[in-house]
């Protein structure tokens, strides 16, 4: 990317950054809605182990694993999008686990599979980032394709075992939107939930508390966008994320809209199974539905749609930020590979895994990843080494255990990295039990070994590929930020802009500030490259939020009420 400035502290080179360790390890608070994948999981699991355990074959466990293992996947999203998504993840799990196979049958040379692991975890990588996947990300499809790749397989066994993935993949769908079936409504109470919440912070406004409402604000709004066809519960819900935009955008502690504890209280009855909160209209809820109906409308239309896809496209394209990131991981996980191979791992597909699952947005959280992932395997083995006298007692108690560290991962991972680790390890290691018993000190052996080459290899290609695109990345949120503020300031002054160009101006203000916020953290946390202009984003974002603040002041009069003309606009599912 080319500077555009000519100040020459823009020009300087920031050395590695630091890089922490105690709070790399430190919990948190488990996430609110932890025990969705957590028992999604174990359902979309348990009929097929159970099933292949009734008829004698647990040794294809590993094929309807790979589908069963869908089932984690699109838990934050309305059940409208969470449809599409979770297919398109099935059929990515599929199409991985084929080329895996395929790959398999075909040769046994252990420096073509690596090779052809180390390319299908790059692009894995690229691919879920592009389509913003979301938690756990392509870490579950490098699992299940690297172990595919040194399972022995015949090319006539191949479509047998794509079927039993598919066939888990289509229970894994009905397990993620089963669900809908009792509470349509409940992803998007919890995103307005957050929304309120973060928004209620900014009773005492500091910049990184408006960013995070910031953040929540908008992901409200894109899963509302996202959840089809308004109802009753959504209306309500939008003029809920109405009262959070203004209150972290115009905040003012101790009364009106931005009353902390009156926000609060609808956060807690909007997550809670009660009807939603009816609150009164804020200062321009009228023009507010009027948008986000028309920007629906405008998404669901085909050229929404092609729009959709263009912009998915050029997240791929040659200046995408993604690729560097794909160099790290391709380089890291054939080091990881090659090297387990010349020590005499017959199977380093685990070095393969680890070294991809360590790369994250920038170096910084990717050293975190490397420490959570090495201590969380370490101990996850002595885990593996005191549970495998209980899980030989009979196919049953094997099945049972992998259910319950399944559980387990999902239950603790979103406390710590290193913390799910700790159950997943086990995990792996059980699977391999379901194809025949192996010695267990060999099992120990090669997964410690795996875990600390894999490690070492993967950080050592984070350092040495640099990210130089991120600072480029930053320029150009500064700049869609400068456009997105004076549009939102052109509209917001005009008397005649239509409601919903104002709305959809404040909107595309605050996905801005999102955008510009994360490009200026992931590149905060890079090394060798230009410095960053830190003076320009505080700047930046101060002037986003005095202009949403300014726009928020200036809207309509409060009380009015969405034309129910607009509703047929949305047209039908």
């Amino acid at each position: 990317m080319t500077d555009t400035s000519t100040r020459p502290e823009r020009r300087s080179v920031r050395s590695l950054p630091s890089l922490p360790l105690a709070s790399a390890l430190r919990l948190s608070r488990p996430s609110d809605t932890w025990f969705k994948p957590a028992l999604s999981v174990v359902v979309a699991s348990a009929v097929p182990h159970l099933t292949l355990l009734a008829i004698g074959r647990l040794d294809l466990v590993m094929y309807t694993m790979a589908g069963s293992l869908c089932a984690l996947y699109g838990h934050g999203l309305p059940y409208a999008r969470r449809a599409g998504a979770v297919a398109g993840v099935v059929l990515g799990m599929t199409a991985s686990l084929a080329v895996a196979l395929v790959t398999a049958s075909l040769t046994g040379s252990t420096a073509v599979l690596i090779a052809v692991g180390a390319l299908l975890a790059a692009a894995q990588k690229v691919l879920c980032d592009a389509a913003r996947t979301g938690p756990p990300g392509h870490v579950i499809f490098t699992f299940v394709s690297s172990a595919a790749l040194f399972a022995p397989q015949r090319p006539e066994q191949i479509p047998g075992h794509l079927a039993l993935t598919l066939g888990a993949g289509a229970f894994a769908w009905l397990v993620a939107l089963a669900p809908a079936l009792v509470r349509r409504e409940g992803p998007e109470r919890r995103a307005v939930a957050r929304a309120l919440t973060a928004a209620a912070e900014c009773a005492d406004p500091g910049p990184r508390t408006r960013n995070a409402a910031a953040a929540a604000v908008h992901a409200a709004w894109q899963c509302l966008l996202a959840s089809g066809r308004p109802t009753p519960v959504r209306r309500s819900l939008e003029r809920l994320v109405v009262h959070a935009e203004a209150a972290f955008a115009a905040p003012r502690p101790g009364g009106g809209a931005a009353e902390p504890d009156r926000l609060r209280a609808w956060a807690a009855l909007t997550r809670a199974r009660g009807p939603v909160p009816a609150p009164p209209p804020a200062p321009g809820t009228a023009e507010e539905l009027y948008g986000i109906d028309a920007e629906r409308a405008a998404l669901r239309a085909p050229d929404g749609r092609r729009s959709a896809r263009r912009a998915l496209l050029r997240r791929l394209g040659p200046g995408s930020p993604l690729l560097p990131v794909a160099v790290r991981t391709l380089a890291g996980c054939a080091l990881a590979g090659y090297l387990c191979a010349a020590l005499g791992v017959g199977r380093p597909y685990w070095a393969i895994v680890t070294a991809a699952s360590l790369y994250q947005a920038n170096i910084t959280l990717s050293w975190n990843r490397t420490l959570q992932r090495t201590l969380g395997n370490l101990l996850g083995v002595l885990v593996f080494a005191a549970v495998l006298p209980v899980s030989r007692i009979s196919p049953l108690a094997l099945v049972c255990c992998c259910l319950f560290f399944s559980f387990a991962a999902e239950a603790l991972i979103t406390r710590n990295y290193w913390l799910g680790s700790v159950a997943v390890t086990p995990m792996a290691l059980l699977v391999l039990e379901f194809g025949g018993a192996h010695p267990a000190g060999e099992l120990i052996g090669d997964r410690v070994l795996d875990t600390v080459l894999g490690a070492v290899a993967g950080f050592l290609a984070a350092t040495l590929v640099t990210n130089r695109r991120a600072a480029g990345r930053v320029e150009r949120a500064l700049d869609a930020t400068g456009r997105a503020r004076a549009d939102a300031e052109r509209t917001g002054a005009d008397p005649g802009a239509a409601p919903e160009a104002r709305a959809r101006a404040r909107r595309t203000l605050t996905a801005s500030l999102v955008e510009l916020r994360e490009a200026g953290d992931t590149a905060a946390g890079e090394w060798w490259q230009r410095a960053l202009p830190e003076q320009r984003l505080l700047a930046a974002e101060r002037a986003g939020h005095r202009t949403l603040a300014a726009t928020a002041q200036r809207r309509g009069p409060g009380g009015a009420t969405p034309p129910a003309v607009h509703a047929p606009s949305i047209g039908a599912e």
